[in-house]
């Protein structure tokens, strides 16, 4: 079915005018009475309800401008999208970095698309995806074995600032752990920005975690505001943290992952290098540096499609 031209508008506004029913002016232009009534109610002056056959074309013509057009995945787009995969980007960054740089780009929903289809073709795209298409595993229900820790500060008690995300210096830390139970990386980031502070520790003995969270914060000590954690045995001497860094500390209540979002979120990246049962033995503190360096030079969906790195950098110059 054609749309109604700008001729048949003129026709509508004339015989409108006149007095003429909507099924006559149908019959008139050959168009069903619902395709008038619907032109009529779309194209008449908001104001007055007048319709005027000038601004209906108008208003045609600006909807039409302003529909969204269809993009098409072109081989060019395909290979910048399969780069930017490779780099370990999800589709959802992909997105939000080419509209930030004004590049024609196809939906989140294609891209996905694309990978599904590259991997019923025996592709490995899907690889690189965060998740890899695994499902997350409920741990809710799982009985907390891990003890109390003594003279905790809960959550609770932590200023209500630190919930707002306005400035740098809210810390969050964990543990991930390697193969084993072995050795363990040691995951820091800042709430707002979410840059990333990341050693390994030999063990998960409180003291040697305590010296790895030390050394990592030293050098941000004028900067750090409280540190929250989770109740692990393994953050026991979080006084001994809060003197050497003059902070509060603060514990999760267990089993609410989400106290903690920003951390728990920062591990599932991390988890894309270091993967469950993967052993840290081997694992050396300039690859952990270059992975580090990674995630904190991506684009993130949250922070508008800029990076950790320069937000952490925009607050520290407004502090």
């Amino acid at each position: 079915m054609t749309h109604i031209t700008q001729e048949q508008r003129y026709t509508i506004y004339s015989m409108l005018a006149q007095d003429y029913k909507q099924d006559d002016i149908a019959a008139v232009i050959q168009k069903s009475p619902s395709s008038v009534s619907r032109e009529i109610k779309r194209n008449s002056d908001k104001r007055n309800g007048e319709y005027k056959a000038d601004l209906a074309q108008k208003k045609y013509e600006q909807r039409h401008k302003e529909k969204p057009k269809v993009i098409k995945f072109t081989s060019y787009m395909q290979e910048s999208v399969e780069a930017l995969l490779k780099e370990e980007f999800i589709p959802e960054q992909i997105v939000g970095v080419m509209k930030l740089k004004n590049k024609e780009i196809v939906s989140i929903e294609r891209i996905y698309q694309h990978i599904w289809i590259d991997k019923a073709n025996k592709g490995s795209l899907f690889e690189h995806l965060r998740r890899k298409s695994k499902r997350y595993r409920k741990r809710g229900s799982q009985k907390d074995s891990r003890g109390r820790i003594k003279n905790r500060k809960s959550i609770d008690d932590r200023p209500k600032v630190v919930d707002e995300k306005l400035r740098f210096g809210d810390l969050e830390v964990d543990l991930i752990i390697g193969a084993n139970h072995k050795e363990a990386l040691v995951t820091i980031n800042d709430r707002v920005s979410g840059f990333l502070k990341m050693k390994k520790v030999r063990s998960k003995q409180a003291e040697r975690v305590r010296e790895v969270i030390e050394e990592l914060l030293l050098n941000w000590k004028p900067n750090i505001l409280p540190i929250t954690s989770d109740n692990g045995k393994e953050f026991a001497q979080h006084q001994e943290i809060a003197k050497t860094l003059e902070i509060d500390y603060y514990f999760a209540h267990p089993y609410r992952s989400w106290e903690r979002g920003a951390n728990e979120n920062l591990n599932g990246l991390v988890r894309q290098y270091f993967p469950k049962k993967s052993s840290f033995t081997n694992l050396t503190d300039k690859r952990i540096q270059e992975v580090a360096n990674k995630l904190n030079n991506r684009p993130r969906k949250r922070l508008g499609y800029e990076t950790p790195e320069f937000i952490m950098k925009k607050l520290l110059l407004n502090n």
